[in-house]
């Protein structure tokens, strides 16, 4: 019998304006959410206006991840502040999509955010480059 095992990377949120900025990284599941959460609720309560949630190096690979979302997103709405997320990951765009949820949750503009013009040509923020794919 051959065991494989996978390290797990822990989840992190990192305050980058105290209140209104933060990075998660990490893989966020069943493991990770409560602390997590548990840190933005602390972030939500001492902020005020948007809080800015920076996703590139976050992972989520189940309903946890965005359930948890989904629950901060709720929670900023009650407290009078609006969630919104930066710089999704390719993998959360299209999890967002299938599920709908890129109608509720707010989308910030972020390093992989390009805008297609109506001839079909994409145009690409400032200094960035564009990479274009079909879903």
């Amino acid at each position: 019998m051959i065991v494989a095992v996978v390290a797990v990377v822990p989840a992190c949120v990192s305050e980058i304006s105290p209140g209104q900025e933060v990075a998660v990284c990490g893989r966020l599941d069943v493991h990770s959410v409560a602390a997590v959460r548990a840190a933005l609720h602390d972030i939500l309560d001492r902020g005020h206006g948007d809080l800015l949630i920076h996703l590139a190096d976050a992972e989520v690979h189940d309903a946890n991840g965005l359930g948890m979302i989904v629950g901060i997103h709720h929670r900023a709405f009650g407290v009078g502040r609006r969630l919104v997320l930066v710089d999704v990951s390719p993998r959360l765009d299209r999890l967002l999509r299938v599920s709908r949820l890129q109608r509720v949750l707010a989308r910030g503009p972020g390093r992989r955010e390009v805008t297609v013009v109506a001839s079909g040509h994409a145009v690409a923020p400032e200094g960035g480059t564009v990479a274009l794919s079909t879903l």
